[in-house]
């Protein structure tokens, strides 16, 4: 089973490839309304997708706005309207006249998969406040080990030893990286990796579930923004309460709508990616990203990297290269 056309969106730019990187990315993708090239659009999602994360980031511990169940629900709620919008005033949605919604649909597969999806999202967005955002994005580059681990143990996909020795890059260059952090916390370690389990069997359900549905990225935002908006709100008062909603009057509405339009132009931004290159353009594009926001957490907020994590997370990309242009097999 292929693992699923991830190409670090970060889809509702959330992280990873986010996300808000993004929601799930579709089996078979429509097509994009717009070629745009990928000398155009690259640069764009590449600026977006850095600045999702650091803008997060600055808002969890620069501005002291630690409420990150609050965050991805007002990010889900923004891009829950905001596709509704550009449905009625553009043709960027209109490949939802293509999905048949309906009770069954809904249950079966759009349900459980905003499960998982929310659960990721607000874990990777909790990690923030306890780990720095270079060591996040070295922790990252495990999930394609976590959907080979899983795709294995259920058989969805036999193990080969070009898999294994990707498994074993990936996972020796996160020990290693991990080993070298100056600024380890356990318990964000734990957060993150339970955003990974979370994150890979979205991806994997994504697989099995939506094999046969045409939707693009802001398509499938479409559809799960409110679901995963409606999980979210329901967890709410039992994690944060009304204390974000006190902190509102200092953040601000710039503040709050900026964060939250930048995660969602991510969104939009991954539909024109769709067919703009490769799938190794793509893939490098990914990668020179992933590189380019940790030197940009060193510079911008003093994220301290040793030499042992430079040297375990280049054997690491080495992995996700391989893993990325394999096509998962």
């Amino acid at each position: 089973m292929p693992a699923a056309a991830k190409t670090d969106l970060e889809l509702v730019g959330f992280d990873d490839k986010e996300a808000m990187d993004a929601l799930p990315p579709p089996a078979s993708a429509a097509p994009a309304p717009k070629r745009l090239t990928a000398s155009t659009i690259i640069p764009i999602w590449i600026v977006l997708s850095s600045s999702v994360i650091i803008y997060n980031n600055y808002l969890y511990n620069s501005l002291h706005f630690r409420y990150p169940v609050f965050t991805v629900t007002w990010h889900l709620t923004f891009a829950a309207v905001g596709t509704r919008v550009l449905q009625r005033t553009t043709r960027l949605l209109d490949a939802t006249k293509d999905v048949r919604m309906d009770r069954t649909l809904f249950l079966t597969r759009i349900l459980p998969i905003g499960i998982l999806f929310s659960g990721s999202l607000v874990l990777s967005n909790t990690a923030y406040l306890y780990l720095s955002v270079s060591y996040i994005q070295m922790l990252k580059a495990f999930t394609p080990v976590a959907i080979l681990l899983i795709s294995w143990t259920f058989r969805l996909q036999d193990p080969n030893r070009k898999l294994a020795l990707i498994v074993c890059m990936i996972s020796s260059g996160v020990a290693l990286a991990s080993h070298g952090e100056l600024r380890f916390h356990l318990g964000g370690f734990l957060v993150q990796a339970s955003a990974v389990l979370f994150e890979a069997s979205r991806l994997v359900l994504i697989q099995i579930l939506l094999h046969n549905l045409k939707m693009d990225p802001l398509v499938s935002l479409h559809y799960y923004a409110p679901v995963c908006a409606g999980i979210n709100f329901c967890i709410l008062p039992f994690t944060e309460g009304l204390a974000p909603f006190r902190e509102l009057p200092t953040l601000g509405p710039f503040i709050l709508i900026s964060n939250a339009a930048v995660a969602f132009l991510l969104n939009v931004a991954a539909v024109f990616l769709v067919g703009a290159g490769s799938g190794l353009v793509l893939t490098l594009a990914g990668v020179f990203k992933d590189i380019l926001l940790i030197t940009g957490s060193v510079l911008l907020f003093g994220n301290q990297i040793t030499p042992l994590q430079v040297f375990g997370y280049s054997i690491a990309l080495g992995g996700l290269v391989m893993f990325k242009t394999s096509g998962g097999k």
